[in-house]
């Protein structure tokens, strides 16, 4: 996994997505699900391209079911954006990169980096 993607927990989502200055994309996972592993490429490519822009995570759905539950997720993969603490939009189910990044610069207009 990139060094540009951090894992997500139950215990740390509150901390590492929705206190984030940046932007946040979630990669709701799990280990057995085959569109899941064809989008990780994706996401690892994000994760390098937006460094700066967008804080990328993976959150296995099998292990943190609080947080699954707690934003709806009931199909994966859901690739959520969280923008100011909350969840703006998702994307579900393994897309191509260009329809993913047209989504995300919707919401990376206007973010200013410390």
């Amino acid at each position: 996994m990139s060094k540009n993607i951090i894992t997500a927990t139950d215990d740390n989502f509150q901390k590492e997505v929705i206190e984030s200055d940046l932007p946040v994309l979630v990669d709701f996972w799990a280990p057995w699900c085959r569109p899941c592993r064809m989008i990780a490429p994706t996401v690892e490519e994000l994760a390098n391209e937006y460094v700066g822009k967008l804080k990328v995570a993976k959150l296995n759905t099998d292990e943190n079911m609080d947080s699954a539950i707690n934003y709806g997720i009931r199909s994966i993969p859901t690739l959520g954006i969280f923008r100011d603490g909350k969840m703006v939009d998702a994307v579900i189910g393994a897309v191509p990169k260009k329809a993913l990044k047209a989504k995300l610069d919707q919401y990376l207009v206007n973010v200013t980096v410390n």
